[in-house]
């Protein structure tokens, strides 16, 4: 069903003329702009208990606690303050308005600055009620402000807090629809790379499939969320530290998978420049990747993920089919040594792909996006399927006009090769698995982590049962 869009002054009044929705609003660092909107629109009486912003940092640890990293704009006081809020809610209100479904809207901003310093970024969140008297849910996302201008981000934080509050009281059963109305009004302006449901009225809604419907509705080019399938932010766990990442389709991850996964990072944090303790690793799942015959299936991802999660691997999702597009986006979080594991094959695409498109003289300018100072390439060997030979880093057969520049990317370990890899393992190649999952060859079996097996099996992965069918004579 297409999505109409509501302008974002009847959705604040349609919310006041709701006799039962009934709440409050705290905000701090960009004004009050949501709940602006819903007294501009009128008939807020019917709304509103209260409205505040606790601005002076004083004031605010007062009121919700100190928090111990010294940060402010952080998913840990958007926490207390919809802690504090509603559980003041519900006790005040709770015998003088036994009707009412109560909402507390928090939000914790900083907008861009006058010296353009910040680019302005942002957690907002919502604790409400569907019903009188039930249990809450909860809606907490983080946002980056895209217009270059304090006023225009004030404003499209109001504009997206009314979004949520729509959102929340008439989408909440739409997952699609939940999530790309969000931008409603907002496109071009903000950017939400993080959200996280709960609560009774979310039940149906994995916040895995809640961050791809991020990145599908274009949102963010990049989502994430750890092994227990809870959506997070890099800000509360890269901030200067280092990071490798390994794209794959992982349909499914097998021994290679893992393989890759385990050489290329204990090589990365014995790196000079690498403190191990302060090391990640991500999986990482390109929107492409993730198409099944063009289009996206949500038991295929969520197969995918499930399997990745059970490996204890932190996943990244992406629309970035060039890695430039992740490393601006990792860019915020000034990581101090960025990782990328590429397979040999990936890498000749990706260096044949820039040379050939840049034969206009910007063929260094080209290369020097991707190998910048703090980025390293690992590529894992491969081998060759007809020959059965094995392809490298070194051995890779690039155009003849840029071998100069491979030479040299490789003797300034701009490429390293990943070493102490399984050389036992490299026949395994995941299409062929998968191919024999579909047609019930059970030596796939031998190719997988053991506890994935069972996984696939019970959870009839990859069209695992199909394969099987018996006919009754």
């Amino acid at each position: 069903m297409e999505h109409v869009k509501i302008d974002t002054d009847q959705k604040a009044l349609d919310i006041n003329l709701d006799e039962k929705i009934y709440g409050t609003f705290a905000e701090i660092g960009a004004g009050q702009e949501v709940a602006r909107i819903f007294f501009k629109v009128g008939a807020a009486a019917g709304t509103i208990a209260k409205t505040m912003s606790a601005y002076d940092k004083t004031f605010s640890d007062k009121i919700y606690g100190e928090e111990p990293s010294g940060r402010y704009v952080c998913e840990s006081r958007l926490y207390k303050m919809l802690d504090h809020e509603y559980n003041l809610m519900v006790e005040r209100l709770r015998e003088s308005r036994p009707q009412s479904k109560f909402f507390v809207f928090a939000d914790t901003v900083a907008a861009i600055n006058y010296q353009k310093t910040v680019k302005g970024q942002g957690w907002l969140g919502l604790r409400f009620q569907t019903e009188p008297d039930s249990e809450p849910n909860d809606f907490v996302l983080h946002c980056k402000m895209l217009d270059n201008d304090q006023q225009l981000q004030q404003s499209a934080i109001g504009v997206l807090g009314v979004n949520m509050l729509y959102a929340c009281y008439h989408y909440h059963d739409n997952p699609d629809l939940f999530i790309s109305s969000l931008l409603d009004s907002l496109q071009g302006r903000i950017q939400v790379d993080m959200v996280r449901v709960s609560g009774p009225d979310f039940q149906h809604l994995d916040n895995r499939y809640a961050s791809l419907l991020l990145v599908k509705h274009k949102l963010t080019e990049v989502s994430m969320f750890d092994p227990s399938g809870a959506s997070i932010h890099g800000s509360e766990f890269l901030y200067k530290k280092s990071l490798m990442v390994v794209r794959g389709n992982y349909r499914p991850p097998t021994l290679v998978s893992v393989d890759v996964i385990k050489s290329s990072f204990e090589q990365f944090k014995n790196e000079l420049d690498v403190v191990a303790e302060k090391a990640h690793v991500m999986a990482e799942l390109t929107l492409s990747n993730l198409k099944v015959n063009g289009e996206l299936d949500e038991k295929d991802f969520l197969d995918r993920a499930d399997l990745l999660c059970a490996l204890g691997q932190t996943v990244i999702i992406s629309d970035c089919n060039n890695h430039q597009a992740l490393i601006n986006y990792l860019s915020d979080f000034k990581i101090k040594k960025l990782g990328l594991v590429i397979g040999v094959r990936e890498l000749l695409e990706i260096i044949n792909n820039k040379y050939y498109k840049n034969q206009d003289g910007r063929l260094l300018v080209a290369f020097g996006e991707l190998f910048s100072r703090n980025i390293k390439i690992y590529a894992y060997p491969a081998i060759q399927q007809n020959s059965k030979e094995l392809l490298t880093a070194k051995t890779l057969p690039v155009p003849d006009g840029i071998r100069f520049l491979h030479r040299y990317l490789l003797e300034n370990q701009h490429i390293v090769e990943v070493e102490n890899y399984n050389e036992d393992l490299l026949h395994i190649f995941p299409q062929s698995v998968l191919k024999l999952i579909q047609e019930g060859d059970e030596t796939w079996e031998r190719m997988v982590p053991s506890k994935l097996v069972v996984l696939i099996k019970e959870k009839e992965m990859f069209d695992y049962p199909n394969s099987k069918i018996e006919f009754e004579v």
